[in-house]
């Protein structure tokens, strides 16, 4: 065997005994996990490259918001579960200012972050038609939404949308929504994993289609205005964040704090309801809620059954900083462009060792840099070349569980590694590349 910075044996037995049949299929927590276990046993410091962690601090806005709400006493109150009202009307601007469409504070509601977001998503959007099944995911994508509609019991549709762009999406999704079967659409912009960007195009041709065949659109954009290519930042000031919301009437956006604010450990995010939508009667919600209007439902019946409410120290961090946002006073975009600024120099350090980028263009341009990229190892399948990087002290997930139709594929994500580091991860991959670029 053949020398690496993590001893292969325990790399190997690590693995039998996690009892997965293939890391291929784990989940990014399992991949955390075993990363942990080896890391452990093994004695050498892992490149984490696995999981989507911010990797900058939260800002002294929302902290300091929160500490004052606390010393208010609010921790010994329960929460009112349709959001503070602050929080709610900076929500309302904030989207019109930096997605330009308006959607009333009624509308925009609290979630612990935006997976409860998703989750609370599909128990009212997959419940309003007893005819249809559930939700058609534009992959590659986040795995756990497609784990939230398992477990729900949902049925649900997907596509690598990769090979459909820009005008031949419109019959790829239009096989779909014709089957009368699909009750929801979802898919984030930019995208995870592969930060491809839809264009207006192709945001109008998803708005049309919703609308023709009466789809709800959930949208992710838990990278709000990270497509470093155009600056997002400027309130009320074009380009605007772009958004399916333009091109249809019944939507639900779901806005993070975790990457955009660094705020991922205070589990916040905002489920915004298109004024249309939240209005919208649905007889057949009645067989689970107590009101069939969509509204009413979604904070009443699914929102409330989740959580009874996000805690109001962090609503208030959450509100501060969307007024400094809105006020103009804090750029959102300005801290988080670092990570744009790390992948550029991370992957040309895959690209030097023998790697290639599977998401490699977005349309006829290459792929921006941001919080995440894909890469793959000639002759390797994702499952091989995962196990292999562990050896390696270098951990990522497989594209095989976000949807992906490119099995040799893996997602890296630079969030989390220090420039300090960056010397250490060419070190690792050239030996990696050394020791595998005749095998193949």
């Amino acid at each position: 065997m053949r020398e690496t910075p993590v001893d292969q044996n325990i790399v190997k037995t690590r693995i039998k005994e996690s009892g997965l049949s293939s890391l291929a299929n784990a989940s990014i927590r399992e991949i955390v996990k075993l990363v942990n276990q080896i890391e452990k046993e093994s004695g050498t410091k892992f490149i984490r490259l696995e999981m989507g962690i911010p990797g900058l601090k939260a800002p002294s806005i929302g902290l300091e918001a929160e500490k004052r709400a606390l010393d208010s006493g609010l921790a010994s109150l329960y929460p009112n579960i349709e959001g503070v009202r602050e929080l709610k009307d900076e929500t309302s601007r904030f989207v019109k200012l930096f997605l330009d469409i308006d959607v009333s504070p009624e509308g925009c509601v609290p979630t612990v972050g935006s997976m409860m977001g998703g989750m609370a998503g599909f128990l009212v959007v997959n419940r309003n038609d007893a005819t249809r099944e559930g939700t058609l995911f534009i992959d590659p994508g986040f795995p756990v939404q497609k784990q939230q509609v398992r477990i729900l019991g949902h049925e649900y549709r997907s596509f690598d949308v990769y090979d459909y762009r820009g005008k031949k999406l419109r019959a790829k999704l239009e096989s779909y929504l014709e089957t009368g079967k699909v009750s929801s659409i979802l898919y984030s912009n930019p995208n995870n994993p592969s930060w491809i960007c839809f264009t207006e195009e192709e945001l109008q041709i998803i708005g049309e289609l919703a609308k023709k065949h009466d789809v709800v659109v959930i949208e992710d954009l838990a990278y709000f205005g990270m497509d470093f290519r155009k600056d997002y930042s400027k309130p009320g000031e074009a380009p605007y964040q772009p958004t399916v919301a333009k091109y249809c009437d019944d939507y639900l956006l779901l806005i993070s704090s975790s990457k955009v604010f660094s705020y991922a450990g205070q589990r916040i995010g905002m489920l915004i309801m298109s004024d249309s939508l939240f209005h919208r009667r649905y007889p057949d919600l009645l067989r689970y809620y107590n009101s069939d209007m969509f509204g009413h439902s979604m904070i009443f019946g699914a929102l409330y059954a989740l959580s009874a409410g996000v805690a109001q120290s962090v609503q208030a961090g959450m509100a501060a900083l969307l007024k400094s946002v809105n006020d103009g006073d804090y750029n959102y975009i300005e801290d988080v462009k670092e990570y744009g600024r790390k992948a550029k120099v991370i992957k040309q350090m895959f690209l030097s060792n023998g790697f290639n980028i599977v998401y490699d263009m977005d349309l006829e341009k290459p792929i921006a840099d941001g919080f995440f990229f894909t890469i793959c190892y000639p002759g390797m399948s994702g499952g091989e070349l995962l196990e292999e990087l562990l050896c390696y002290g270098i951990s990522t997930i497989s594209l095989d569980i976000t949807g992906s139709s490119r099995s040799e594929g893996l997602r890296v994500c630079m969030s989390v590694i220090p420039r300090e580091i960056f010397p250490e991860l060419e070190i690792r991959l050239k030996k990696f590349n050394g020791d595998h670029k005749n095998n193949y």
